[in-house]
């Protein structure tokens, strides 16, 4: 597959009309997705008698253990997406094929069963795993290598991602108070049926992009397989990993708890990937690439921490919505939904304002690097957790804490995620080797998933140390960690070696930054 030569094809406010069949592809899934999870752990929740309708009946203990699994896997599942387009299908094709199974695994979740709740849960892990990684490598894959549209394009693309959360959280609680749990299932498979419709109808305008992957003519191209027996000729690498799956098992056995059998699977997984880490790092064929790719590997630690706070939107943070936050607005109870929502419209509102704010640091020579951005990002993000601090004060002495302490949270969270998280999807596309393209953002993603894992840890620790605690603790860590990300930029950037310079121009004629100039 070549990515760097992409063919003059038809444009539309100066970017190609393919990137708007990847945006409206992408939002209606996500609006699939969010709409999914902005309900998800408060049905695990509710019991018989819900004014919405019977749900799970689980504790919350449970429930937060299955939310930091279902998105850690959700994630997780992009790793082998990403080598499924990478060395068999292609990304065109998997993204159909992941859309395909999106559709069924939310038309099964709007079934009224046990067993219905389960398997749609598995389907859409399946599909988003197909579908996620690959649409965003194929935004990349519009541009040629260097083309300064490109960082404008992932930015569009972003927007997109948000839109269908915005639409998602502001429409699936509306429909679930008036009909129902499995209505707003339903709907969230609707809009993934729309998705796969305009992806389909715009096939014409990505021809060249995505396409089924052609083996190397001069015989570099390595296979994940070739990469696993490359791993038993090296003896010291393979010492490692053995070391590594044995403590896994050992994990697995001896941790308590229904899901040990996880964690020891989780922590295998890890061991393999650490392994595959270490191989593709021994194959790359200069000391430049060999450097960027340690530089993205750190990166993949930023967006754990970062997800890892931010995931707490659809699991701790939507539970104390709903049970310890005054809704009445106007003598009207906001839906909990609805405030998942807040993120989005935050975006929406305030992404041109803080482009434009990176963007005038960098035209005055000021520190503006994508791990600039993703530390500071993080720092910021972390500082919102400030605010859900005072709601459980609120809470304690009132018996009830403000909305707005959570609208607060969700702004600083917002501006957090402005700065961290579309930087992040294009620095890897310019660090990744480029025949591992896919599986380097599938590794983005499963880095997300893990973050979602842990998200789900600090929601069940929540019930024995307390909200206090775990809003504080995320707080002082994500500050501290963001802060040492920092203190190690100069020597981090030089082993970039140049690959975000001479980006960002500035146009007069333009008026100033448009949307995306944000983006290195």
């Amino acid at each position: 597959m070549n990515n760097t030569l992409a063919p003059n094809q038809k444009e539309l406010f100066g970017h190609p009309v393919g990137l708007y069949v990847l945006f409206f592809t992408e939002m209606w899934e996500r609006f699939s997705y969010y709409g999914m999870r902005a309900i998800l752990v408060i049905y695990m929740l509710a019991e018989a008698g819900h004014e919405h309708g019977a749900g799970m009946g689980w504790t919350e203990k449970e429930a937060y253990m299955l939310y930091g699994w279902y998105v850690m896997l959700v994630y997780v599942i992009s790793i082998p997406g990403g080598i499924l387009a990478d060395k068999v299908l292609g990304q065109k094709k998997t993204v159909m094929l992941g859309a395909a199974i999106l559709v069924l695994g939310h038309g099964t979740l709007a079934i009224e069963e046990s067993w219905a709740f389960f398997t749609g849960l598995g389907l859409i892990v399946l599909g988003v795993g197909c579908l996620k990684p690959n649409i965003s490598t194929m935004v990349g894959g519009l541009y040629k290598q260097g083309d300064i549209r490109r960082d404008k394009g992932f930015s569009i693309f972003y927007i997109g991602i948000n839109l269908g959360s915005l639409l998602a959280t502001s429409f699936i609680g509306l429909v679930v108070a008036k009909w129902g749990w499995h209505a707003g299932f339903g709907m969230a498979g609707i809009a993934m049926l729309l998705g796969l419709l305009v992806y389909i109808f715009g096939q014409k305008y990505i021809s060249h992009v995505g396409n089924k992957p052609v083996k190397e003519a001069d015989g570099n191209d390595v296979s994940i397989l070739q990469l696993f027996i490359n791993l038993t000729k090296s003896t010291p690498h393979l010492i490692i990993v053995l070391v590594l799956l044995g403590l896994s098992i050992y994990a697995g056995v001896s941790f308590k708890g229904i899901d040990h059998w996880g964690y020891g699977a989780l922590f295998i997984f890890i061991s393999l990937v650490v392994g595959m880490m270490m191989m593709i790092y021994k194959s790359l064929e200069n000391k430049v690439m060999k450097d960027r790719f340690l530089v993205l590997l750190l990166s993949f630690l930023i967006v754990i921490v970062f997800w890892g706070a931010f995931e707490q939107a659809g699991g701790l943070m939507s539970v104390y919505t709903e049970t310890k936050t005054d809704r009445m607005l106007f003598g009207w109870e906001v839906p909990t939904p609805m405030f998942q929502g807040l993120n989005a419209g935050f975006i929406l509102l305030l992404a041109v304002w803080i482009a434009n704010i990176w963007a005038k640091r960098k035209l005055k020579n000021k520190e503006a690097s994508a791990l600039f951005k993703m530390a500071v990002g993080t720092i910021i993000m972390g500082l919102g957790f400030v605010f859900m601090v005072f709601a459980v004060r609120d809470y304690d002495t009132y018996g009830k804490s403000s909305m707005i302490w959570l609208i607060l949270a969700y702004l600083f969270h917002t501006i957090g995620e402005l700065s961290s998280s579309p930087v992040s999807l294009s620095f890897i596309t310019k660090l990744a080797p480029v025949k591992y393209a896919s599986l380097m953002m599938g590794v983005y993603f499963a880095a997300t998933g893990l973050g979602g894992k842990v998200a789900g840890i600090l929601g069940e620790k929540s019930a024995e140390l307390g909200e206090y605690t775990i809003f504080t603790g995320i707080t002082v860590f994500t500050v501290i960690f963001g802060l040492l990300v920092i203190a190690l930029l100069k020597p981090l950037k030089r082993l970039t070696h140049g690959a975000e310079d001479n980006e960002g121009t500035f146009h007069e004629e333009n008026e100033g930054f448009e949307l995306g100039d944000v983006e290195d």
